[in-house]
């Protein structure tokens, strides 16, 4: 029988970790680190854990990387030069106000106090300088588990939202139904009998088949929207949306 070798092991832990980042869908990772070696083994930790990697040597650079391209994942190094770690995560929590990008610091210094002010500052873990693999494997995993289950209740939020949305829309179209029908079908009505009184005469007044065709054309509109099922909005003007009744 045959045993597998330490490297078969490894590269086993490795196509877990890239299948487990594909299935999170959480795939691009900003690393922010000042240090050319300790940058160069994360980067490449990563890389082989199946995540594309983005990395930046200084606050400025990643805060400019991030802008431009927001990633799902930010791992950095508290103790980074220009904008320091903590300011770093402020910012990115300004960009991000839907709170999609899950922020993760670490620090040579192993005390409470780093903790504390990364986690004021808007970081969702901490850990100390990843030394191994492993180590950062475990933290890798809790950040995956937390932007899933993250997604799932954004995703619940917004099929709640749909969901009043649409009773809204209902709610609106019987309100409709009841304000307008009635007085736009006293409006037809009257209007059919001016252009009934017109032929009689053997005369035509173009005021009153615009009041009909209009008429005819609000009851439309009431009717189309009372039938949606399923509405979608469209941008009318630059800015502006409204709901599709086609």
């Amino acid at each position: 029988m045959t045993h597998g070798t330490a490297r078969d092991d490894h590269d086993h832990h490795d196509d877990d970790d890239a299948s487990e980042a594909a299935a999170s869908g959480m795939r691009h990772v900003l690393v922010v680190e000042e240090d050319a070696a300790r940058r160069d083994r994360l980067v490449a930790w990563l890389g082989a854990a199946g995540y594309t990697v983005a990395a930046a040597a200084s606050g400025e650079l990643a805060l400019t990387q991030y802008a431009g391209a927001p990633v799902p994942l930010v791992l950095l190094d508290l103790d980074l030069p220009g904008i320091g770690g903590l300011e770093l995560c402020r910012r990115i929590r300004a960009l991000d106000a839907a709170r999609a990008t899950f922020v993760v610091v670490y620090s040579h210094r192993d005390d409470l106090d780093p903790l504390i002010a990364a986690l004021d500052a808007g970081a969702d873990d901490y850990m100390a300088q990843p030394a191994s693999v492993a180590h950062l494997r475990a933290r890798l995993v809790v950040a995956e588990r937390r932007i899933a289950q993250e997604g799932a209740r954004r995703a619940a939020e917004q099929a709640a939202a749909s969901a009043r949305y649409l009773a809204g829309i209902g709610e609106v179209a019987i309100a409709l139904q009841h304000e307008i029908n009635n007085p736009l079908a006293a409006i037809l009505a009257h209007a059919e009998l001016l252009a009934m009184d017109d032929e009689e005469r053997g005369t035509s007044n173009d005021s009153v088949q615009t009041i009909m065709e209009q008429a005819r054309r609000i009851a439309d509109v009431v009717r189309r929207l009372s039938s949606l099922r399923n509405p979608t909005s469209i941008e009318y003007v630059p800015g502006k949306r409204m709901v599709n009744l086609e």
